[in-house]
């Protein structure tokens, strides 16, 4: 299997968690290659006038080196 690496990614969404999630899996593809997984760490959101304005995710990416 080789060498894996594993970084920290913080995304957010107004939709959902899955979808922070889905944002950062997406930005991170952009400049890694080999991502295998992402596990989300935490979870969080932003409220603004008594509402959730923002689902934020802690993401671990991990990611095979060649």
């Amino acid at each position: 299997m080789g060498v894996l690496k594993v970084i920290e990614i913080l995304a957010s969404s107004e939709q959902s968690w899955e979808d922070a999630t889905r944002t950062a899996v997406k930005e991170a593809s952009k400049s890694i290659k080999n991502i295998k997984s992402a596990y989300v760490k935490e979870h969080s959101t932003v409220i603004k006038n008594g509402d959730i304005a923002q689902f934020r995710v802690n993401v671990k990416i991990t990611f095979a080196v060649d």
